[in-house]
């Protein structure tokens, strides 16, 4: 399995801990872990200790008020 296919099942963006920065450098960002990088934090995660991140928690859906 290459490094695409096991990051592509934790996926950030429905991660409650994974934020935006205002960095451009570093515009990604796991509140979690306490980093920012230009890639995924998922990404970062799983090339620093060669497993899929393990902190990822679902965002709760919130209904769009109209």
């Amino acid at each position: 399995m290459n490094t695409d296919e096991k990051t592509e099942k934790v996926n950030c963006f429905k991660c409650k801990h994974f934020t935006t920065s205002w960095e451009p450098k570093s515009p990604r960002a796991c509140n979690l872990f306490g980093f920012k990088s230009a890639s995924l934090p998922s990404v970062v995660v799983y090339k620093s200790t060669g497993i899929p991140c393990e902190g990822f928690e679902k965002k709760e859906n919130r209904e769009r008020e109209q």
